[in-house]
């Protein structure tokens, strides 16, 4: 197999320039590329002093992720510094319950806030899917984010799922011990459905409405799921991010877009999961990838799974370990058709506290040594 990016052979809108590296989406959809794609969740951020600028310009997190052009820019910063091979739209997982009024709020150095949580009858009652326009800064944000990249790689919208979103209503904030929200699931159990039901409804359209944009892939993220119980996990989460997935658009502007579902501390459940109507599965870092391949690697791909911290080691360490990462997995399928495919991520977000040129190391390391694998270059 050659050493250059492959070119899908799909119309694109005619807004919208032809992809030129679609090495992300082809290993999403389990097709043979000539080495693993690699993007890291919240690549857009913290670690980047260029993105602390651009948001000490925008005033706040919220007046960063609604302004057009600072969404676009800070989505971009990692793309221009890294030779990464897929970007992420810069918004929140928090942004569909903020629409349904509320009141997100986000203080710097602390995480986010709701100023009307969701702990009673009545306050489920008013709960409903809501008007997309007011989401419109999002759409906006995926648009322009498009059109800027140029083709150079797809984009990937996201949202957290219908069981992350209502931790995060019920409980008001983050939360150590989500004793709010189990308290609900488990004496009001209907009221705990009637969430989910709208979350998941809502985190479709939302979806949709992103890919209608211009979003290339989609994923879910389940950040809390990890936290259930077994059988609440099947009952309260997976169920809800099955009724999402049911309603995603497969396909958008003549081409496929995939889907990907990241459960934080789902290894258990990878055998359920696997059922799911989705094109990869996300995994953290105590996942073991040669076992997770053995039990999924048949009709999904998989997206993970280096330790976030590995990367406060020095470079060297640093490619030890992806080494591990990508030999754990093995050599990903080649040829034509279908086979098990490896995308490079780290098993949960990159630290703020990362040193830009570690995070060079990383992809570089990716990058060549996924091509000696293949035999390549």
């Amino acid at each position: 197999m050659a050493c250059d990016n492959l070119t899908m052979n799909t119309s694109t809108p005619s807004s919208f320039a032809p992809l030129k590296n679609d090495t992300f989406l082809r290993a999403c959809l389990r097709q043979a590329t000539d080495y693993t794609p690699i993007w890291m969740m919240r690549q857009a951020g913290r670690f980047l002093p260029e993105y602390r600028a651009t948001r000490a310009k925008a005033g706040s997190f919220m007046g960063l992720a609604t302004n057009t052009d600072f969404a676009t820019e800070v989505t971009l910063q990692p793309i221009d510094r890294f030779p990464i091979d897929a970007a992420i739209l810069f918004s929140d997982i928090l942004t569909v319950p903020d629409a349904m009024g509320l009141g997100l709020s986000f203080a710097l150095g602390e995480g986010p806030k709701f100023a009307s949580p969701v702990r009673d009858e009545a306050a489920v009652a008013k709960l409903e899917v809501p008007d997309m326009d007011k989401l419109r800064y999002v759409f906006d944000a995926v648009t322009s984010i498009r059109k800027a990249l140029n083709g150079r790689v797809p984009l990937i919208g996201f949202s957290g799922s219908p069981w992350t979103l209502a931790c995060y209503m019920v409980e008001g904030a983050g939360s150590d011990d989500y004793r709010l929200v189990k308290t609900m699931m488990y004496s009001r159990p209907d009221l705990m459905h009637r969430i989910l039901q709208i979350n998941a409804d809502a985190v479709a359209l939302y979806l949709n409405t992103q890919i209608e944009a211009g979003a290339q892939a989609v994923m879910v993220f389940d950040s809390w799921g990890g936290v259930l119980a077994d059988g609440a996990f099947q009952e309260f989460s997976l169920a809800y991010t099955r009724r999402v997935l049911s309603q995603l658009h497969k396909e958008w502007g003549g081409a496929r877009i995939p889907s990907i579902v990241f459960t934080k501390g789902g290894g258990l459940w990878l055998d359920e999961m696997e059922q799911l109507d989705c094109n990869a599965l996300g995994v953290d870092s105590t996942v073991n990838l040669t076992k997770a391949r053995a039990q999924v690697g048949g009709s999904k791909a998989l997206q993970g799974n280096l330790d976030p911290n590995v990367l406060f080691a020095q470079p060297a360490q640093i490619e030890a370990e992806v080494l591990k990462v990508l030999n754990a997995f093995g050599t990903p399928h080649s040829g034509s058709g279908q086979g098990p495919t490896h995308i490079f991520n780290l098993g949960h977000g990159i630290s703020q506290h990362t040193n830009p040129e570690h995070v060079a190391a990383l992809v570089q390391a990716v990058h060549h040594h996924s091509r000696l694998m293949r035999g390549a270059c």
